[in-house]
């Protein structure tokens, strides 16, 4: 029967080496017991040899056991994220994702596989085998449009529980409200908006708006870091980070990002071609042609259909447009009626034109609709 002690090596073999020149592996790997039990023998022991296989074994253990914390500190910095749409916006963002050393996984009804493996990211056609993989981050890059239709059919029972779910829509309120009602309540919401894309982007986010808000994230600091070191991704490029309630933003962007891309849109319908002589005010409006009427139709549609404050700003964009031409046309008026009765008035305005410094300023916008057809009908 096979026994502990035959497997130690002899009394002979050790005796008949030099104390001090005892192979290193023999040392720290010997079946013996610990050297601090071993009875001292003075045939083939020594208090100094005692303390050598000490002093090496313990020597050893600090040096692999921090080099193994350090390794397993530096890979927890590093996120796995699976993207769900890898359309133009998906892979934008995974560039420097990936340059930023995080793990990327990638989901799309297109069949996106050359080029992901051109950017490092796995692409999987099956959303189920992407979520086998528990990714930690789930980043939903779809269109406004689609994303209800995608939440829905992901296997969301494949995914680790407590998984952080992050959009990156131009509307808030809408994904806020979809994902509180479709994801366990045990999964993260991180609702964010980047407020660039690949062409006002093209060139670095330093500087450029990253808005979020943390909609639900655990308590757990596993979780609260997650959340953290996927948001320091775009603190790295240097964006300027913004955390603001979904309501908020909406109300602002509506303001700003519906209105810009309306005007962009208008200009397109205008088919404005560069001159030899532009101006720096009409190399802006060209730009932001580029700029806006890139995008896909269906993100300006979704910024209309998926936030209540749009529509109120479309109104408020036309009245702004009838009341500049009132004002315009107002003075028109004015200046003709003077240069054809003026005279029959014992007055000569045969000369006059209109002179900027006493054209009037903007004027007010129009009232409301509502409040406009109240004084008609009274």
């Amino acid at each position: 029967m096979l026994s502990l002690s035959s497997l130690q090596p002899s009394t002979t073999s050790r005796s008949s080496l030099p104390s001090n020149s005892l192979p290193n592996p023999y040392r720290r790997f010997s079946l013996s017991p610990p050297p601090h039990r071993l009875p001292l023998n003075p045939l083939t022991s020594s208090t100094s040899h005692r303390r050598l296989r000490i002093h090496s074994l313990d020597a050893a253990q600090p040096f692999d056991y921090e080099s193994q914390i350090s390794d397993r500190i530096a890979k927890s910095t590093k996120l796995k994220i699976g993207i769900i749409g890898f359309g133009n916006f998906g892979q934008f963002l995974a560039k420097t994702i990936v340059r930023q050393g995080h793990t990327v996984l990638a989901h799309s009804r297109s069949d996106y596989s050359d080029i992901a493996s051109k950017l490092g990211v796995s692409f999987f056609s099956d959303a189920d085998d992407l979520c086998e993989e528990h990714p930690e981050v789930i980043l939903v890059c779809t269109s406004i449009i689609s994303t209800e239709n995608v939440l829905r059919s992901l296997p969301l029972q494949r995914l680790k529980r407590s998984t952080l779910f992050v959009d990156v829509l131009s509307v808030k309120e809408f994904p806020r409200s979809l994902f509180m009602q479709i994801l366990p309540v045990d999964f993260d919401i991180l609702c964010t908006h980047p407020m660039f894309g690949p062409e006002s982007g093209k060139d670095g986010w330093t500087g450029l708006p990253f808005v979020y808000d943390r909609v639900r994230v655990g308590d757990e600091e596993s979780r609260v870091s997650r959340c953290d070191r996927f948001l320091e991704i775009f603190a790295k490029e240097g964006c300027r980070m913004v955390e603001m309630l979904c309501a908020e933003h909406d109300r602002h962007a509506a303001g700003s990002q519906f209105i810009t891309h309306t005007m962009g849109r208008i200009l397109e319908k205008l088919r404005l071609d560069a001159t030899p002589i532009n101006t720096k005010g009409y190399e802006t409006l060209l730009n932001l042609v580029e700029n806006t009427a890139s995008d896909s139709f269906d993100l300006y549609y979704g910024l209309f259909m998926y936030n209540k404050n749009a529509m109120e700003q479309l109104e408020r964009l036309d009245l702004a447009f009838e009341s500049l031409k009132k004002e315009l046309f107002g003075h028109l008026h004015e200046v003709l009626r003077k240069q054809l009765f003026g005279k029959a008035e014992g007055l000569d305005f045969s000369g006059e034109r209109p002179v900027l410094s006493k054209l009037p300023h903007n004027g007010a916008a129009l009232p409301p609709p509502s409040e406009t057809l109240k004084s008609e009908t009274n």
